[in-house]
C-alpha cells in the first residue's frame, strides 16, 4: 500500500479500487488504519481503537445525511483497525485558500454551513483545520478525518469546533483570517438558525478564557 500520510493516531493509505475491494472497480481507495500504541496495555488498546474506528465510521455516515458531503465508506474492517473509504481527488482548502487572490465568498459560506449541519445534528467535528476540507474540480467541498469527532450537542462542544477552526485559520490563514471566518459566520447563523448566536458567542468566551483580546481583534462578531 501506498503511504499518504502517518499521523499519530492512523496512517493512511492510497490503493487502486480493484486491489481492494473487486478488480471491475476503478479508480482509488483511502484506506485509514489505526496504529497500536505499544504504551498502553494491549487490551485496553484494542478496544480504544475498536471504538474510535466504528465511531468514526458513524460519525461519517451521519454527516452526509445531514447533508454535508463526506467520503463514501466501502468497508470497515474491525479486525484490523481499517475503513476503507472513497478517494477524493482535489486540493484541500489549505491550499486554496493560499492563493493570494482568494476572495471566494461562497466557499466560505459553505464552510460555515456545513459546521452549522454537522451541529444540528448533534455532531461536532474535532478537528476543523483546512487540511480536513477538500475542494473537488466541480466545485464540491468535502469534510474528511472525523477522528477526533463525537457527538455531543452542547453549546460548549459546538464553541470549541468554532474556536478550533478560529485557531486553525489564524495559524495558517492569517492575512485572511478576518474575511475566512466572518464569512464562515454568516454561513453558520443561516444554516443553524435559532442558536447560532449562543454557540459564536461561547466561542468567544472559550477563546477569552485562554488569552485577553482587545476588542479591536475580536472577529467573533
Amino acid at each position: 500500500m501506498m503511504l499518504m500520510k502517518k499521523g499519530a493516531e492512523a496512517s493512511l493509505y492510497l490503493e487502486p479500487f480493484e486491489n481492494v475491494l473487486h478488480t471491475a472497480g476503478g479508480g482509488k481507495v483511502v484506506i485509514k488504519e489505526r496504529i497500536p500504541k505499544e504504551y498502553r496495555i494491549k487490551e485496553i488498546d484494542e478496544k480504544l481503537r475498536l471504538s474510535r474506528t466504528s465511531l468514526e465510521t458513524k460519525l461519517i455516515s451521519d454527516a452526509k445525511r445531514a447533508g454535508v458531503k463526506t467520503p463514501a465508506i466501502y468497508a470497515v474492517d474491525l479486525g484490523k483497525m481499517r475503513i476503507v473509504m472513497e478517494f477524493i481527488d482535489g486540493p484541500q482548502v489549505k491550499k486554496v485558500l493560499k492563493n493570494p487572490r482568494f476572495k471566494d465568498k461562497k466557499l466560505c459560506m459553505l464552510i460555515g454551513k456545513y459546521i452549522a449541519r454537522l451541529h444540528k445534528a448533534g455532531i461536532v467535528h474535532g478537528d476543523l483545520t483546512t487540511s480536513n476540507m477538500i475542494l473537488t474540480e466541480r466545485g464540491e467541498l468535502y469534510f474528511v478525518d472525523f477522528g477526533l469527532g463525537e457527538y455531543n450537542p452542547s453549546v460548549e462542544a459546538r464553541g470549541v469546533d468554532l474556536h478550533l477552526l478560529k485557531r486553525a485559520l489564524q495559524s495558517v490563514h492569517f492575512k485572511i483570517v478576518d474575511f475566512v471566518l466572518r464569512e464562515a459566520l454568516r454561513g453558520y447563523e443561516e444554516e443553524f438558525g435559532a442558536g447560532a448566536r449562543d454557540v459564536i458567542k461561547r466561542a468567544e468566551d472559550i477563546e477569552k478564557r485562554g488569552r485577553y483580546v482587545a476588542k479591536e481583534d475580536r472577529i467573533w462578531h
